[in-house]
């Protein structure tokens, strides 16, 4: 017989961020660069480059340039203009555009680097799914272009697994899924986002006193728990939006007591009501130009 093992979805730190936000990559480049690449923000879109080998140095708006060794993971989650220029004769590299409901809506905008950057050799389960991803990248078989993309989006997500696991980030909303305690209060923020939640409710669920909890809550995600509670209800408020739902539908599902609560909060937050932040949205979408295939730019 076997014994089988089921994470509750309250013990899996990632998993209402994935389940909230849609995650989707599109590989676009795969070999070798021997001359700098750019990308622009107004791309609209993050970006995740697998140096297999080589060194480049990585430059972007705001951050001191750095070069870098492969084999390693370059991860930009915001659109962000950067550019990669090798060093030596060439780098060996696999690019994907990432969107991940990025924008004013998703906690995970302020809570990593512009720029991350991870040695494969520090992160055994993520080098090997890019050990597939490279074996994939060099083949030529059907529905390879699909394969690279769910990789990567794997690889996205162990990269995220490995930034908690190992501490890495010092504040912000994955510094507070790596304190076992404060993941506890806010995954329960992410799993009923409608519920009525107090600051006592939230210290309970972490198992501290109401004080010690506000303090650490504060000190680790960089805001209180009430400002991250309407933020996640606002980006998910967003999401829905986006999705077609009616305003006052989202406003019941998101924890507002009517639609035009719900309008109030969002135009204080975001600058517009909700029907106009989404007439912008779409018209933003559609004047964004398709990233093209998995060719060499």
């Amino acid at each position: 017989m076997f014994n089988y093992l089921i994470v509750s979805p309250m013990q899996d730190r990632l998993v209402w961020l994935l389940n909230r936000f849609e995650l989707r990559a599109e590989v676009f480049h795969i070999g070798r660069v021997r001359s700098c690449v750019y990308h622009d923000a107004a791309e609209g879109v993050g970006h995740l480059h697998l140096l297999r080998s080589g060194r480049v140095r990585i430059e972007s708006a705001g951050t001191q340039p750095r070069v870098v060794e492969g084999p390693c993971v370059i991860f930009y989650l915001n659109p962000t203009t950067h550019s990669l220029t090798p060093i030596g004769t060439a780098a060996d590299l696999v690019c994907a555009s990432i969107s991940f409901g990025i924008g004013h809506g998703n906690p995970l905008r302020d809570a990593l680097p512009q720029v991350v950057v991870l040695a494969l050799a520090n992160a055994a389960t993520l080098s090997r799914t890019l050990a597939l991803l490279f074996d994939e990248a060099d083949q030529d078989h059907c529905g390879r272009q699909a394969v690279l993309d769910r990789l990567s989006e794997i690889a996205l997500i162990q990269l995220l697994r490995e930034l908690m696991d190992q501490g890495l980030v010092e504040i912000g909303l994955l510094a507070g899924l790596s304190d076992p305690k404060l993941a506890r209060a806010i995954n329960a923020m992410h799993a009923d986002p409608a519920a009525s939640w107090t600051l006592a409710d939230l210290a309970r669920e972490a198992g501290m006193s109401r004080a010690r909890f506000a303090v650490n809550f504060r000190n680790t995600v960089g805001m209180t728990p009430g400002e991250y509670l309407s933020e996640w209800r606002l980006g998910l408020a967003q999401t829905l939006l986006r999705y077609g739902k009616p305003v006052n539908l989202v406003a019941d599902q998101v924890g507002y007591a009517n639609a035009s609560a719900l309008s109030r909060a969002f135009s204080a937050s975001r600058g517009m009501p909700p029907t106009r932040w989404l007439q912008q949205e779409r018209r933003r979408e559609a004047d964004v130009q398709p990233l093209g295939d998995s060719g060499s730019r």
